[in-house]
């Protein structure tokens, strides 16, 4: 007998959600099986099987939490006898209620699976869906999916989020034993006006990290403004060299500040408080603003890059966050970051810094303004950006140096892919 135990898959994970079990008891399960998807702080992902065997019991049932290293499923492996775990099970594993575990009547469930609906079908959907269901109290059983073979997807739950669909039936709450709830809380219960919907875990954790970045990290801030005409041009040309692939501002920035960090490593680290580490390799992250979040895809040795493989990276990795699709290393090991506001129509913003990172580049949109040029002024197109610096892994200076290269490199795009 082994017991699964909760992973860690990501970097700042402490627990996972149990979002959908793929083997029920008594499914045979061979190494590369995919046993359950589990939601961590980041994304939904695919827990695979190490060794062989048949699932014994599951012990945390979908929409349960589990800390990591906590048991979560036993497999009998191959030649092993089924005895009782070694430990007792804990309280809230499965009970006959309508979120708990059943062992499947039939053949195994598809990839993606659903909380069972009152009939003992069991409606395939996607990781994405069931989770914004979880989140906006939806019964996901009571739907019909749009998807193919009746797939329940993203746009079924927001439909159903918006007509005001059902949530599940819940036993009647105990008394609250907890303190009084604080002022904000209380106006959310007792206005009418005002709707209390409860954080997600994205939001939780990013809260929390940012608040550490902001606390523990001292930011420091540099504006600069670039001439946007020559970049603006230089894609054109790309664009009508390279048809139909298509290469956005955006992208000529990431390449730029890759390029920048290439020849200012002082830039590329991260502080620790025993040492400051350099990083040989430059990894950009791409902030994508996603339903629950924000999410930082990773673009590994960017400055080693063209634009155009650069440019559909950043599309693949985008739409993969807004599918929920990431994995663990597509989000892990990024040495800078860059977030772009730009199409949202925002002149200009301060980005906090995203640890262990030093340092992250805030994009705004490009502005159509006069300018002075040869004593003339003349319409112009402007570009502002703010780079926001941990003070504790480098100084003004040196982060100043990085921007004027960057903006240097911005204004004579050709240096960008020479």
């Amino acid at each position: 007998m082994t017991d699964i135990l909760m992973p860690r898959l990501s970097d700042t994970m402490e627990e996972g959600v149990i979002s959908s079990w793929q083997k029920q008891p008594g499914d045979e399960v061979a190494v590369g099986d995919v046993i359950v998807d589990i939601e961590t702080d980041k994304a939904v992902m695919e827990y695979e099987a190490y060794e062989a065997g048949v699932l014994e019991k599951i012990l945390v049932a979908e929409g349960e939490t589990a800390a990591i290293g906590a048991p979560i499923a036993v497999l009998a492996t191959a030649g092993g006898a089924s005895p009782a775990p070694a430990a007792p099970e804990p309280a809230s594993a499965p009970v006959p209620e309508p979120v708990a575990q059943a062992p499947a009547a039939s053949a195994p469930a598809p990839v993606a699976v659903a909380p069972r609906s009152g009939n003992g079908t069991r409606p395939p959907s996607s990781p994405l869906a069931r989770r914004l269901a979880r989140d906006h109290g939806i019964d996901i059983a009571t739907l019909n999916g749009s998807g193919p073979g009746g797939r329940i997807v993203r746009a079924d739950i927001e439909s159903a989020i918006r007509s005001g669909a059902p949530a599940p039936a819940a036993a009647p709450a105990p008394a609250p034993t907890a303190p009084a709830a604080s002022p904000v809380k209380a106006q959310a219960a007792e206005d009418p006006d005002v709707e209390a919907v409860p954080l997600n875990r994205f939001r939780k954790v990013a809260a929390r990290r940012l608040t550490e970045s902001k606390r523990e990290a001292p930011h420091f801030y540099l504006n600069r403004e670039v001439d946007a005409e020559p970049l603006l041009s230089f894609r054109a040309q790309l664009n009508q060299a390279l048809a139909p692939a298509k290469v956005s501002v955006n992208d000529l920035i990431v390449k730029a500040s890759a390029t920048a960090l290439r020849e200012h490593p002082a830039v590329n680290v991260s502080y620790t408080e025993e040492n400051l580490l350099f990083h040989k390799r430059v990894h950009v992250g791409i902030a994508v603003a996603v339903e629950d979040g924000l999410l930082v895809p990773v673009i590994k040795d960017t400055d080693r890059k063209g634009v155009s493989e650069i440019g559909q990276e950043i599309r693949e990795l985008a739409g993969k966050a807004r599918d929920g699709k990431l994995t663990l290393p597509e989000m892990s090991g990024g040495t800078f970051s860059v977030s772009n506001l730009g199409m949202f129509g925002v002149d200009s913003f301060a980005a906090v810094i995203n640890p262990p990172e030093a340092a992250i580049l805030a994009v705004g949109a490009i502005r159509d303004e006069p300018v002075v040029r040869d004593g003339q002024v003349v319409p112009g197109k402007r570009l502002a950006l703010t780079l926001s610096v941990d003070h504790r892994a480098t100084d003004g200076a040196t982060a100043a140096r990085f921007l004027d290269r960057l903006a240097t490199l911005l204004e004579n795009p050709l240096l960008i892919v020479a």
